[in-house]
């Protein structure tokens, strides 16, 4: 005796399983494997897929992500990086680049191998008769300065800093912006230590780039209409520790601060149409302009 054939649809990803369910956008007929809690019903996992697809990304205010914003990548792995770098300065340099070295009331730590390596410095003859410096070549140290600091309590303060300041910042612009302040505010404190310190006069530190941040947060605050009372305070006193203690470098801090400013002026007030466009270009121009004074200076230091 014959059975006459099923006529019950088959899930369309799964053809050996029978279903009565159906997604509610397409209409395929999926198993309870397949199936996805909708508004209304269940859809498939490709009607799923494509939803998410068509789904506009979530902005802040100033056109970054605002998901990745607030979990704070970029702040994480800055911090991350530094930690690493003071670890191995302190392998190479011994217990004296903690602490102990003077400066900051005898806190700050002594000079090692990794910091010569990469703090800004203009032009050097060492006592070995090598020649190092940013005018000799060296223009990673323009860079490389952010992440070096002499001794644990020079890192744990521009740290605490970055945590506190960056962190909101990132949530604010997404980490992408918060990247170009960050570095650009970084890089124009060091180009101004190139500029206006004595060439063999070397520098490091995050603090050129923490200077730029809270520059920032004022801005962004002003611009989002939100309360910067609380923030004025800040940024005097970091001034007046700049200005009152010996062995920092205040071409430093005031170049991160008015690069700082800058960017996040650029970032801040581009508007609708293009606003990426324009925050990028702004950027590009600060970046060009920064890479012309140094090359100025180079031919200037140079015999």
């Amino acid at each position: 005796m014959s059975e006459a054939p099923s006529t019950t649809p088959v899930c369309y990803r799964h053809p050996d399983t029978e279903t009565l369910l159906s997604c509610s956008r397409c209409e395929k007929p999926i198993c309870p494997k397949c199936m996805n809690d909708a508004v209304v019903g269940y859809q498939c996992p490709d009607c799923v897929k494509d939803g998410r697809r068509s789904q506009r990304r979530a902005l802040n205010a100033f056109g970054g992500s605002r998901v990745a914003g607030q979990a704070a990548y970029a702040v994480r792995t800055i911090i991350g990086i530094n930690v690493l770098v003071m670890v191995a300065s302190v392998i190479l340099g011994g217990p004296r680049a903690i602490a102990g070295a003077g400066g900051f009331f005898g806190l700050l730590g002594s000079g090692t191998p990794v910091t010569e390596a990469g703090e800004v410095i203009g032009w050097a003859s060492y006592p070995d008769g090598s020649v190092h410096g940013i005018a000799d070549g060296e223009w990673y140290r323009l860079v490389t300065a952010m992440f070096l600091h002499y001794g644990v309590v020079h890192l744990l303060l521009n740290m605490a800093l970055l945590l506190q300041i960056g962190t909101y910042l990132e949530s604010r612009f997404g980490p992408a912006r918060f990247l170009a302040v960050y570095f650009l505010a970084g890089i124009g404190g060091n180009v101004a230590c190139y500029l206006f310190q004595a060439p063999n006069q070397p520098s490091a530190g995050a603090s050129t780039a923490t200077f730029g941040l809270i520059i920032a947060i004022i801005i962004v605050n002003r611009r989002l209409m939100l309360d910067t009372s609380s923030l004025v305070p800040l940024l005097i006193t970091n001034l007046l520790f700049t200005f009152g203690i010996p062995q920092i470098s205040k071409a430093g801090h005031l170049g991160g601060l008015a690069v700082g400013a800058a960017v996040t002026a650029v970032l801040a007030y581009s508007r609708l149409p293009h606003r990426t466009a324009k925050q990028v270009i702004g950027c590009v121009v600060l970046l060009a302009t920064l890479i012309a004074l140094s090359v100025w200076r180079t031919y200037d230091i140079l015999p």
